[in-house]
C-alpha cells in the first residue's frame, strides 16, 4: 500500500541521525518546555504571587550584630600568672566559647535583665492567624489557669534562643553576636546585652574559682606551715644528736679532714726533702774538698771560705813545690794549712750533717703525727657520713615543705590580687548598632527563592505530566508507536449555530440520546468551507485519492478504539465534503450496534442497511439524499434486536450490497463500530478497500491503540492512515509548531475569515 506522506530513506536516515545528535536532546528539552508552557508558566506565576503575598503581608524582622574578639595577648597585672592556669587560645577554645555564648544561663541572664517575660514578642502569640490559634489550643489545654513564670520563662527562653544568631567569624578569634526582633531598637539593646552577659559571666566564674581556690590554699598553708617547722625541728634536733656542726657551709669533721690531708701532704713533701738533703749530705762526705757547685748549693758561708782558702794554698803549694822542691818548709807548711783547712771543712759539714738529720727526723716525726690525727678524722669521719645519709633525707624533706609552703603563700597572694582586678580575655570590639533596614523577609531573596523553586517546581511537573502523558499528540508518536501516516489532526468544534440539514424538518435540531453527535457538526465542513476543520477533511480526501493510484481505494471505512472518537464526524464530513465536490458518495451507517449517526441524520427512518441486506427493501427506497449537497445516505434501519451483528456484516449479502454500491458510486465511505467493545470491524476486511483510523488527540491512550491495532492484522494491512481528532489547537502549536492554528489564519486573512 502507498504510504503517502511517508519520508524518504534518505530523509528518515538525516532523521535518525539528527535524533541521535546531542543537539536534538536539547531540542526535546526545549519542546517539553514549550509544549508544558502554560503549566510552567502558572505555576511560576503561582510561586511568585505567593512570594509576593508572603512579602506584603510578613512582619519585618530588624537584625543587630555585635563583635566580640577572644584576645589572645594576657593582660597581666604586676607579672602575675593566674592561678587557674593559662590555656592557649585556640580554634577549640573558640569553639568553645561560642557554645557558651549560646548557653541558656547566658541568654537567662539576658532575659531577666531585660525582662522580656513581659514583653509581648517574647510571651505572647507567634503573630498571625497561626499563632492565635495556638494561643486559644493552649488556653484551653491549661485549663484557662494562667501561665507560671516559670513557663514564662521557658517560652522566652525558646524564642530567645530561635531569634539569636551567634558564629565564629571564618578562623579568625572574633565571634558574632545577632539578634532578630521586630523592633530594631530592642534588637540591638539584646545584641549588645548578650555579649556584657557573657563577659560578666567570664568574670563571676573567674571570681568564683579564684575565691574558691584562695579559701583551699588557706587550708594548704596552714598544713604546709606546720609541716615545714616540724621538718627543720627534725634536721636541728639530728644534728643535735649526732654532733653534725656546719661551718662556713660545710660540716666541721669535713674540713678538718681536708686540713689534715693538706698538711699530711705537706709534711710528707718536707720529710722526703729532709730526705734528700741528707743523702747529698753523705755523698759529699766522700768528697776530699767539695766542689764549687756543692758549695754553692750548701750556701755556707764558712765552707765557701774556706774552700776558697784551700784552693788558694793548693795553688801556691803548687808553685812553691814545683819552684823550690816538694819538702820544702813553706811547701810544706803550706800542705799544713790545706790539712787544717780541710779538717775544718769536714767539721763544718758534720755539723751540717746532724743539723739535716735532726730535721729530717723531725719531719719524720710530724708526719708520723699527722697521719694518726688523719686516721682518727676518718674513723670520725665514717661515723658522720653514716648519719649523714639520714640528715640529707631531713634536710630535703624540711626543704621540700618550705619550697611548698612559699609557693602556696606566693599563689595565695596573687589570688587575693586577682579577686581586686579581675581580667578577661574577652572583649567587645563592635557593639551593636540599631539597623536601618529590615533583615527579614529579604524581599530580593524571597523572590529568587520563589522564582527558583517555581521553576523547579514547574520543570517537575512538566516532566511528570510528559511521563505521564501516555495519549497521542503528534503525527510523529502516531508514525513512531503505530507504523502508521498521520493524514490529518482535527480541531476541536464547540457549539456553533445548526443550518439546513436534510431539509427543514432536521433545522435547529439537537441530539437528545447520550453520545449522539450534533448535526451542526455534522455539516461543519459545508457550513465552514475555509475553516480548518475543514481543510483537515481534504487532506484526509487527498490521501485516498493519492492512495488510489497503487490500488482501488473507493470503499472508505472509519473507525476508532473508543465509543466518542468523533469517527461518525469525520465520515459524515469526509462524505459531505466529496459529495460537495461534484463526486457521487454513499454515506452508510454500518454501526449496528450503536446507529448513532442515523439517529441524527435520518431519525424518522424505517428501512435501512438492515432491511437492505435481509432483501426485505430495496436499496432505492432506503436511501436517503441531501437536498444540498446530493450525498445519499443509507441508514442502519432497525437493530434493537440484533445479537450477531458481525455475522450480518461479515454475510454474502453484505458482500453484494458493497458490490452494488461500488458500481453505482465514486465512494462508499462506511461508519464502523470502535474495536475495542466489540468485532464488526475485523468482520468488513474482505470488502473494504481503507481504512481510517480516528484516535482521540489527547485522550485515546497509547496502549488501547496498539493493542486492538496489533491483534487485528487485516485491518493494519488496509490501514489508509490515523486521523488525530478533537486537537486543541492552542495546545497543538506548543508540540507541533507547523500545525498551529497561525499559518491557517494568516492564509485565511484575505477572505475576512478568523476561526
Amino acid at each position: 500500500m502507498l504510504q503517502v506522506n511517508k519520508p524518504t530513506s534518505e530523509i528518515n536516515r538525516e532523521h535518525m541521525e539528527i535524533e541521535n545528535s546531542p543537539s536534538q536532546t536539547l531540542t526535546s528539552y526545549v519542546e517539553i518546555i514549550r509544549r508544558q508552557f502554560p503549566t510552567i508558566l502558572a505555576i511560576v506565576s503561582a510561586c511568585v504571587i505567593l512570594a509576593l503575598l508572603y512579602l506584603f503581608t510578613a512582619a519585618p524582622r530588624y537584625t543587630s550584630t555585635a563583635s566580640m574578639v577572644i584576645d589572645t595577648r594576657k593582660v597581666q597585672l604586676f607579672g602575675q600568672q593566674s592561678i587557674l592556669g593559662d590555656l592557649a587560645v585556640d580554634s577549640a577554645t573558640v569553639e568553645t566559647q561560642v557554645e557558651i555564648l549560646k548557653s541558656e544561663n547566658i541568654s537567662l541572664t539576658v532575659i531577666r535583665e531585660l525582662h522580656l517575660i513581659e514583653d509581648p514578642e517574647f510571651v505572647g502569640s507567634g503573630g498571625g492567624l497561626l499563632g492565635s490559634v495556638i494561643d486559644f489550643v493552649s488556653e484551653l489545654l491549661s485549663g484557662g489557669q494562667p501561665p507560671s513564670e516559670y513557663e514564662l520563662t521557658r517560652k522566652a527562653l525558646e524564642r530567645f534562643e530561635k531569634n539569636e544568631l551567634i558564629k565564629r567569624i571564618g578562623l579568625t578569634y572574633v565571634m558574632a553576636i545577632g539578634f532578630t526582633s521586630k523592633d530594631p531598637h530592642k534588637a540591638a539593646k539584646i545584641a549588645n546585652g548578650i555579649a556584657d552577659a557573657y563577659i560578666v559571666d567570664s568574670l563571676e566564674a573567674k571570681f568564683q574559682a579564684t575565691k574558691r581556690a584562695s579559701v583551699w590554699l588557706q587550708d594548704r598553708i596552714k598544713e604546709l606551715r606546720t609541716q615545714a617547722s616540724a621538718a627543720q625541728k627534725a634536721v636541728v634536733d639530728f644534728k643535735t644528736a649526732n654532733n653534725i656542726v656546719d661551718t662556713g657551709g660545710r660540716l666541721m669533721n669535713e674540713q678538718q679532714l681536708a686540713e689534715v690531708n693538706s698538711q699530711l701532704v705537706m709534711a710528707h713533701a718536707a720529710t722526703a726533702e729532709a730526705r734528700a738533703r741528707l743523702d747529698r749530705l753523705n755523698d759529699i762526705f766522700k768528697q776530699d774538698i767539695p766542689d764549687a757547685n756543692v758549695a754553692d748549693a750548701l750556701k755556707n758561708e764558712t765552707i765557701v771560705k774556706l774552700r776558697a782558702q784551700y784552693v788558694d794554698f793548693a795553688s801556691k803549694e803548687s808553685i812553691w813545690a814545683a819552684k823550690y822542691g816538694y819538702d820544702h818548709l813553706a811547701a810544706v807548711n803550706l800542705r799544713k794549712q790545706m790539712a787544717e783547712i780541710k779538717k775544718n771543712i769536714q767539721d763544718e759539714l758534720k755539723r751540717i750533717q746532724q743539723s739535716y738529720k735532726s730535721e729530717y727526723d723531725i719531719a719524720v716525726t710530724r708526719e708520723e703525727s699527722i697521719k694518726s690525727s688523719l686516721a682518727s678524722i676518718v674513723s670520725e669521719s665514717q661515723l658522720t657520713n653514716q648519719a649523714q645519709i639520714q640528715l640529707r633525707e631531713l634536710e630535703s624533706n624540711a626543704q621540700s615543705y618550705q619550697a611548698m609552703y612559699d609557693n602556696f603563700l606566693q599563689r595565695y597572694m596573687e589570688s587575693v590580687q586577682q579577686q581586686s582586678f579581675p581580667i578577661t580575655e574577652a572583649r567587645v570590639i563592635s557593639a551593636a548598632t540599631q539597623p536601618l533596614k529590615k533583615s527579614y523577609p529579604k524581599t530580593l531573596i524571597v523572590l529568587a527563592i520563589s522564582l527558583f523553586g517555581g521553576l523547579l517546581l514547574a520543570f517537575g511537573t512538566a516532566m511528570a505530566r510528559e511521563l505521564t502523558d501516555k495519549v497521542f499528540r503528534t503525527t510523529t508518536q502516531v508514525e513512531d508507536v503505530l507504523g502508521a501516516n498521520c493524514i490529518a489532526i482535527l480541531p476541536a468544534l464547540g457549539a456553533v449555530g445548526s443550518g439546513p440539514w436534510l431539509g427543514e424538518k432536521m433545522r435547529g435540531r439537537k441530539l437528545g440520546g447520550k453520545g449522539n453527535p450534533q448535526p451542526d457538526l455534522l455539516r461543519y465542513v459545508i457550513e465552514n468551507p475555509l475553516s480548518r476543520f475543514a481543510e483537515a477533511v481534504r487532506s484526509v480526501k487527498v490521501a485516498i485519492d493519492l492512495n488510489s493510484i497503487v490500488r482501488e481505494n473507493r470503499v472508505l471505512a472509519t473507525t476508532s478504539t473508543l465509543p466518542n472518537e468523533g469517527k461518525s464526524t469525520l465520515s459524515t464530513n469526509l462524505a459531505q465534503l466529496m459529495a460537495h465536490g461534484g463526486a457521487r458518495v454513499i454515506l452508510v451507517d454500518a454501526d449496528l450496534r450503536n446507529p448513532s449517526l442515523s439517529r441524527a441524520l435520518v431519525p424518522d427512518a424505517k428501512i435501512g442497511l438492515v432491511d437492505v441486506v435481509a432483501q426485505k427493501a430495496q436499496l432505492e427506497d432506503a436511501l436517503v439524499i441531501d437536498p444540498v449537497t446530493k450525498l445519499s445516505i443509507l441508514p442502519a434501519g432497525t437493530t434493537s434486536k440484533l445479537l450477531h451483528t458481525n455475522e450480518i456484516l461479515a454475510s454474502k449479502a453484505m458482500h453484494a450490497l458493497v458490490t452494488q454500491l461500488r458500481s453505482k458510486f465514486d465512494y462508499v465511505v462506511l461508519d464502523m463500530p470502535p474495536m475495542a467493545p466489540v468485532v464488526d470491524v475485523r468482520v468488513t476486511s474482505s470488502f473494504v478497500d481503507s481504512y481510517v483510523f480516528v484516535v482521540e488527540w489527547g485522550g485515546t491512550k497509547i496502549d488501547v491503540v496498539r493493542h486492538n491495532l496489533r491483534g487485528s492484522p487485516e485491518i493494519q494491512d488496509k490501514l489508509l492512515g490515523v486521523v488525530l481528532n478533537k486537537a486543541d489547537t492552542k495546545a497543538l502549536a506548543r508540540y507541533e509548531s507547523y500545525h498551529g492554528r497561525y499559518y491557517y489564519q494568516k492564509y485565511y486573512a484575505r477572505y475576512g475569515y478568523v476561526e
